[in-house]
């Protein structure tokens, strides 16, 4: 296209400058080193415009080039968060999700409402009168599932609640499996806990609503039981909301049901709290053929080191040591092990030693308000004080009967 050929009074290596920055320029090649001879530089400058006028390069892609913007002229508008959202229904497409869905009937904007439903309460967990401002406001999580997001209100949040409470069963199961595939596991070990929450409201036509053994020790309040069915790794394999009211047992005995269908087909062993392993619950996990792992309700007075067994030691997260010992009771035909760990004991005996101060405040309290001028002397006020003591502190209360 050009041949510069050799101009009077320019040296070879300038020569061979200027038909760097021409090249450099045709293939729109950043120039690293700035050029700072200006003969050069004026030279680069006067043939590069001569190609351009006598049309030997195609110069569309310079006008575009030439339209710059000024970046401090922008305005946003209705700008979007997309990145966790995106990775969300990566998520929803790895978990074949719309693939379980449409085989239970749903149509593709059902499907479409329950991926922004679900999406959006992982991103941004609210309630659905804040969940649906959240959407139109600042998320494009409706531009990533399609659904329409004028339509979205807490109204049709609710109902695709609902909807999708429906199938949970099949849900839980297809996650179950698909987890289990995706990660290549094996529910060797499950993990198997309650716990409760209660309502503020009266709660009178509930009938899961009833009045138990509340964990915020809500004795006024109806309470449901949430039930949990976890392997290690953390993926929830089982899930449930039971009454108030209901035994322990009973909840136990649907979970172990579920466990064949929702985790691979061999037994495993089930991890309990101490607070659910009572003697009734564990005959029945061993009746329907799983083992168990927890902690002793009850302490173990004659027992005996296994002989050819030698104490572990092992290093928990915290680089604290723990030391296990296989001991065998004479009267129960269950495995034990023995766990000490000085960092627990520390624990325990700073606790016993605050709750035992704390009873000791109470009581002087007590001895302070019989002895004082308008304090309470009536014996049978004296004891309801002490008794609320006591039930306060129910582990340091022996030791001042």
């Amino acid at each position: 296209m050009l041949n510069v050929g050799f101009m009077a009074g320019v040296s070879v290596d300038q020569l061979n400058a200027i038909r760097v920055q021409l090249n450099n320029l045709y293939h729109r090649q950043p120039t690293i080193f700035k050029q700072s001879d200006p003969l050069v530089k004026q030279f680069v400058e006067d043939l590069w415009q001569q190609l351009i006028a006598e049309k030997r390069i195609d110069t569309d892609w310079i006008d575009k080039a030439s339209k710059q913007v000024d970046v401090d002229t922008i305005q946003h508008s209705n700008v979007r968060e997309i990145g966790a959202e995106w990775i969300c229904y990566n998520t929803w497409n790895k978990l074949q999700l719309t693939e379980f869905l449409q085989a239970g009937g749903w149509n593709e904007t059902q499907i479409q409402l329950a991926a922004t439903q679900i999406i959006s309460r992982a991103v941004y967990p609210a309630s659905e009168l804040k969940t649906s401002s959240w959407i139109k406001e600042n998320s494009a999580i409706c531009e990533v599932t399609g659904y329409d997001m004028e339509q979205i209100t807490k109204d049709k949040l609710y109902d695709g609640a609902l909807r999708l409470y429906d199938v949970k069963d099949g849900l839980e199961k297809h996650l179950s499996q698909r987890t289990n595939h995706l990660f290549d596991l094996e529910d060797k070990i499950i993990l198997y806990d309650l716990t409760n929450t209660y309502f503020e409201g009266r709660k009178q036509n509930s009938s899961l609503a009833q009045f138990g053994r509340s964990k915020e020790k809500r004795n006024d309040a109806k309470l449901v039981v949430l039930a949990m069915v976890v392997n290690v790794e953390g993926f929830i394999k089982y899930t449930a909301i039971h009454e108030g009211n209901i035994a322990d047992c009973n909840t136990l005995s649907a979970m172990i049901d579920k466990l064949a269908s929702h985790t691979c087909s061999h037994k495993a062993v089930v991890v309990l709290d101490a607070g659910i392993a009572t003697e009734e619950n564990l005959g029945l996990i061993q009746k329907k053929g799983y083992n168990y792992l927890c902690v002793s309700r009850t302490k173990l007075k004659n027992y005996s080191t296994v002989q050819d067994r030698l104490t572990v030691l092992m290093e928990t997260k915290s680089k604290q040591q723990i030391r296990l010992k296989a001991i065998q009771a004479n009267s129960n035909t269950d495995y034990y092990l023995e766990v000490k760990s000085d960092a627990k004991a520390g624990k325990e005996a700073g606790m016993k030693s605050q709750f035992e101060k704390r009873f000791e405040e109470q009581l002087q309290k007590i001895y302070k308000a019989i002895h004082g001028k308008g304090g309470i002397k009536k014996a049978d006020k004296v004891y309801e004080r002490i008794g609320r003591a006591k039930q306060k502190y129910p582990s340091v209360q022996q030791h001042y009967t």
